[in-house]
């Protein structure tokens, strides 16, 4: 029957017009604006599925609460904000979208490692004060010979090795869940840890968001890091310890950090980060193009028609969770 399932938007997007391209004919779309945890578990309540992006969190408390979902989409790679085991038990599908804005990403931490080596963003600030004189920026390394270290080589991290090696950079590896032999048809050398943090002059970090990623670069990690190295995350704000990491700049640790994202966002107002001439910020835009949100929008919403015809989504995330209950919503079993 047309439009017979109803699917609701939990946040960001007000203007739902790829989502009900994707999902004409299938169910009607219903966008919201939840700011918190009540607001959510309203809103989902009677939906038939949900798409939700990463400004709100799915609890397990709201998952109890809805009468009929069959699938949880969403919008992005990261999936934290979701209580997986609670929407498995329920026979509830949640899936996520890894493969999308990659060429973004890796796009930006370049630019991210090109702007902190060449200082740009201390050259603005001087020319804009007054100060036309680069000896103030002192002193700039040519690139060509240095060494970045990608920590996690998945999706983004094999696409900024293939953006680096052209700039003439060595590029070293360290991901424990690689295919031995996979990162010599990128070019790049897998290192142990402790030997990527000693050796490179550029450290990006591209691994998921999981316990054991949390805080990922902290005291110790930084602490191993040369003091003329720069760090860079356009992955998840709590892989880097923020704490460890102010403390590390201000003792000099580090030469500097390029944040995209912030263990917590946005910012308030008296973080030491905003005050740094060697730490550039942009506003967790890096997954961003018009091309890459519209990708991203799209792909969730066919999920979503996956599930409501009673497939299995493209990109599930929580199938052991799924396995477990061994029922989806309606119930379909489990393959």
């Amino acid at each position: 029957m047309p439009d017979s399932y109803h699917v609701v938007i939990t946040d960001v997007i007000h203007e739902p017009d790829v989502e009900r391209e994707v999902l004409d004919g299938i169910a009607t779309v219903e966008p919201h604006n939840c700011t918190g945890n009540q607001e959510v578990a309203e809103a989902v309540r009677d939906a038939d599925a949900v798409i939700i992006w990463h400004t709100v969190e799915l609890r397990a408390d709201a998952i109890a609460g809805m009468r009929r979902c069959r699938g949880i989409a969403r919008c992005g790679v990261g999936y934290d904000n979701i209580d997986l085991k609670a929407a498995g038990q329920r026979g509830i599908w949640v899936s996520n979208v890894p493969d999308y804005g990659t060429e973004e990403v890796a796009d930006h931490t370049i630019g991210m490692l090109i702007a902190v080596s060449r200082r740009f963003a201390q050259m603005d600030k001087l020319i804009k004060s007054g100060v036309w004189d680069f000896n103030r920026a002192r002193p700039v390394w040519r690139l060509r010979g240095q060494t970045l270290g990608i920590i996690g080589f998945g999706r983004i991290g094999s696409a900024v090795s293939l953006r680096a090696r052209p700039l003439g950079l060595r590029v070293l590896a360290h991901d424990p869940y690689l295919r031995p032999g996979l990162e010599k048809s990128f070019g790049v050398e897998l290192v142990d840890l402790d030997t990527l943090l000693a050796e490179s002059d550029f450290v990006t970090v591209h691994p998921p968001l999981t316990e054991e990623t949390y805080h990922l670069m902290g005291e110790a990690t930084l602490r191993s890091m040369k003091p003329t190295a720069y760090l860079i995350n356009a992955a998840r704000g709590p892989i880097v310890d923020e704490a460890a990491l102010i403390y590390a700049l201000r003792q000099g640790w580090i030469a500097g950090a390029a944040l995209d994202v912030l263990e917590h966002e946005p910012p308030a107002p008296d973080n030491p980060l905003l005050r740094m001439d060697n730490v550039l910020l942009t506003p967790h835009s890096a997954f961003y193009s018009e091309e890459s949100v519209t990708e991203l929008r799209r792909k969730g919403a066919q999920d979503i028609a996956r599930v409501l015809r009673g497939e299995p989504p493209r990109t599930p995330v929580n199938e052991q969770y799924m396995r477990q209950s061994a029922l989806i919503s309606g119930g379909t079993r489990m393959p």
